[in-house]
């Protein structure tokens, strides 16, 4: 099966190379980066890494989209700039996504700290996915590109749109949550405030399946970002 990750990027110069080199390590069939107008070195980051790299408006449903329009392999996997796949979890991807039932899924959360704050949220993030069947994008999803396109993609919401996508996705047919890890940086959670970051997405979280307007949560978002 042929993967083609691709990455969405806005001004992630610190963490980017770091992210390429170690997705170099599984030989995936493409990289795709598609950056939404940076203003520092991202763009010139991920040349040196790959030549799939496309420019368009800011917006991580947009970005994502733009990416999957030139993807040419078989799954689809999306991948946040400052998080990573180990070896061990693609080849269980790999391995899971050659079920001709499963049409795509998602890994279990791990952020990369030693904090024990840090860890009970993975704990309760994973135990979420397992019971709810909520999957957030900092998970790294994956989809067969067949299924990617009958969805027409991510609908294209200025938040919470990695919430609906994987929604649509377990109406569609079977869905594989995996226990192998996707590691990401804790740089949000420290920068914002762990508690603070934790109860604002989970509030978020919770008014966009209520059906409030995501207009209304992504200006709220960036006020109190």
């Amino acid at each position: 099966m042929q993967i083609s990750i691709i990455i969405p990027t806005f001004n992630e110069a610190q963490c980017l190379s770091e992210t390429l080199a170690q997705i170099q390590q599984l030989s995936p069939h493409q990289v795709i980066v598609s950056d939404g107008g940076s203003n520092d070195n991202t763009v010139e980051i991920a040349n040196k890494f790959t030549e799939y790299v496309i420019k368009g408006p800011s917006g991580r449903a947009p970005q994502m989209n733009a990416g999957a329009q030139i993807a040419t392999g078989d799954i689809f996997l999306f991948l946040h700039a400052d998080s990573r796949i180990e070896p061990a979890s693609y080849n269980k991807m790999l391995h899971s996504m050659k079920d001709p039932e499963k049409i795509g899924g998602a890994f279990s959360l791990f952020i990369d700290s030693e904090k024990w704050s840090l860890k009970l949220i993975t704990r309760l993030a994973n135990i979420r996915s397992k019971y709810l069947g909520m999957a957030y994008g900092d998970q790294a999803f994956f989809v067969k590109s067949t299924i990617f396109h009958q969805m027409n993609g991510f609908v294209e919401l200025p938040i919470c749109e990695d919430i609906d996508f994987f929604k649509r996705l377990r109406k569609l047919g079977s869905v594989v949550l995996l226990k192998e890890k996707a590691l990401t940086s804790p740089r949000r959670w420290t920068k914002e405030g762990i508690w603070f970051t934790t109860l604002r997405n989970i509030l978020i979280a919770t008014l966009f399946k209520l059906g409030f307007p995501p207009r209304i949560l992504t200006k709220w978002y960036q006020i109190i970002r």
